[in-house]
């Protein structure tokens, strides 16, 4: 595994995701923001976070498989959220959840989420970007 993922003693411990990722490949694979489409473009989970935080995983994972990589590859993922609050974790939580069961995935890198007011489109509630190590 070119991903080494740690969460050293000193910094706040999470059960969710990692502090520090680790990259010792040669080949970086940068993921454009994936949202809740599906293959011909139509709209998946209108107002509903976790159905689209579900999508916007399985298009990442089909994109970084593309560049012949997976989620255990990807060192650094960036989530905007539409009018985030602490609230809406649980959904989140449940969309991730269900992606990863799906996807057989577990190891969640470094990771930045970010509330926003509004995305490229005004019926997507999330956006996830990555960039991955091979």
């Amino acid at each position: 595994m070119t991903i080494t993922l740690l969460n050293p003693e000193g910094l706040p411990q999470s059960g969710v995701y990692h502090q520090v990722a680790v990259a010792t490949g040669s080949t970086h694979v940068f993921v454009s923001g994936q949202v809740a489409r599906d293959a011909d473009g139509g709209r998946v989970g209108e107002n509903d976070l976790a159905a689209q935080t579900e999508q916007a995983y399985l298009n990442l994972s089909t994109a970084l498989g593309a560049a012949g990589a997976t989620l255990g590859d990807v060192a650094k993922v960036t989530i905007y959220v539409v009018d985030w609050a602490p609230e809406k974790m649980p959904l989140f939580l449940e969309g991730v959840g269900r992606a990863f069961a799906r996807l057989g995935a577990a190891p969640v890198p470094a990771v930045t989420m970010i509330g926003v007011a509004a995305l490229a489109e005004p019926d997507l509630l999330i956006e996830i970007e990555a960039t991955a190590v091979l």
